[in-house]
This record gives structure tokens, C-alpha cells and sequence, in this order.
């Protein structure tokens, strides 16, 4: 058993959940609704710009790769050394079994989206368990 300790949770987290629907557009519409929350977060330009492009990558492999229903779950945190915006978008899976090969997609148009997000990420990372699998990126900014 794990044990956190009480000075290194977080406080003052905020979380929305959005529903993600498997349809073209989708993901522009949910920019504009994450563009408001960081909007009322009052984050500096730079760092929005960074969540929301994270943000739209998790969602974009989501809707393209895996198979529905979707969500994404943005939160803001603090601790005491630094502040966070966590971008996590959870679906049911992959949408080709595994193992059964997909068609290869034109490197000029795809396949750096998952680069991107670790490179603006301070963390990310997927975690795959009974509801689906979960891909999130933390992006730290500032002190707590």
C-alpha cells in the first residue's frame, strides 16, 4: 500500500469533464470550450496555447485511432513547488484489434502528434484499465 504524503497533494484542483463525440469537428468544437476554461483560469497565453495543442492531439488520436465513447478531463492543480494543467483523454481502446495491421499513413501529415505532446509535456503518459485507455500529459507552469 502506497501512502501520499499529506504536504505533497494537491490542492485547489479544478476538473472538467467533457464528452468527446466520434464526429468530423468534434475536436475544434472542444477547443473552444477548453479555450474557455483556460480562458477563466486566467493562464498566460504561452501556457494555453501549449494545453490546448496537447489537448487537441490526445483528442484528434482519440477520434482517429480509438474506438468510442470518449472523454476528456481537464484539471488544474497546485502543491506547493508548482502549478499544472493535466490534459486526459479516455476512450474504449484501439479501434483495430491488435495485431491486424492498419493502412500507413503519409508521415508528412501524421505520426508526430504523441511527439509533440511529450515534448510540452513535463509528464504524460497511458494507462489502460477496465473502462478503456487513458492518455494524459501534465503541463507545469509557475510556482504554487
Amino acid at each position: 500500500m502506497m501512502t501520499a504524503q499529506l504536504d505533497a497533494a494537491p490542492r485547489g484542483e479544478v476538473e472538467h469533464v467533457f464528452a468527446l463525440p466520434h464526429t468530423p469537428g468534434a475536436v475544434s468544437g472542444l477547443r473552444r470550450r477548453i479555450r474557455a476554461v483556460l480562458a477563466d483560469w486566467h493562464l498566460a497565453t504561452d501556457i494555453a496555447e501549449d494545453v490546448l495543442l496537447v489537448a487537441s492531439e490526445l483528442l484528434t488520436n482519440a477520434v482517429v485511432h480509438a474506438l468510442p465513447p470518449a472523454t476528456l478531463t481537464l484539471s488544474r492543480s497546485h502543491t506547493e513547488t508548482c502549478r499544472a494543467v493535466r490534459v486526459e483523454v479516455t476512450d474504449m481502446g484501439p479501434a483495430a484489434p491488435a495485431g491486424v495491421p492498419t493502412a500507413t499513413p503519409d508521415p508528412d501529415e501524421h505520426g508526430r502528434g504523441l511527439s509533440i505532446v511529450a515534448t510540452l509535456a513535463a509528464r504524460c503518459g497511458i494507462h489502460v484499465h477496465s473502462g478503456g485507455t487513458s492518455r494524459w500529459a501534465e503541463l507545469r507552469f509557475g510556482q504554487g
